[in-house]
């Protein structure tokens, strides 16, 4: 049996599917509070910007989700090179997602964990066979 950074995995891949639960819903916002805002344009001065910052926020939590969604999967591997790299991946688009409140910042912070998780994990060192009575 292969053993693989389990604990890393989870917490990377809730992460990441709550980073995009967010973007959906942010997505879902901006769909029906644009029409409605486009309706305001032309008693609100901002409100074309407002609606342009909602889907900005949208499409970058949809990116951020799918790209931690990936390294998740590549946590998942038994290959060092593998969680090393999709560690680093979640890490960085987890930080970078603290700053836009990516996944209600949970998603983040459980994303941040499970990269540091992944980052630090060494898998156990199979012991030797017995050796056979002489």
């Amino acid at each position: 049996m292969v053993e693989k950074p389990t604990a890393a995995f989870i917490l990377a891949l809730i992460g990441a599917i709550l980073v995009l639960v967010g973007g959906i819903l942010v997505a879902i916002t901006f769909a029906i509070g644009g029409a409605f805002l486009a309706g305001l344009g032309a008693v609100v001065p901002f409100a074309g910007f407002i609606g342009a910052l909602f889907l900005i926020i949208a499409v970058v939590h949809l990116v951020f989700g799918v790209i931690m969604l990936i390294g998740a999967m590549w946590i998942n591997s038994a290959d060092m090179g593998k969680v090393r790299n999709g560690s680093i991946i979640v890490l960085i688009f987890s930080i970078i997602g603290l700053l836009f409140g990516a996944g209600f910042y949970i998603g983040s912070i459980l994303g941040l964990v499970g990269g540091i998780l992944g980052l630090t994990w060494k898998p156990t060192e199979a012991a030797p066979p017995p050796m056979p009575p002489p």
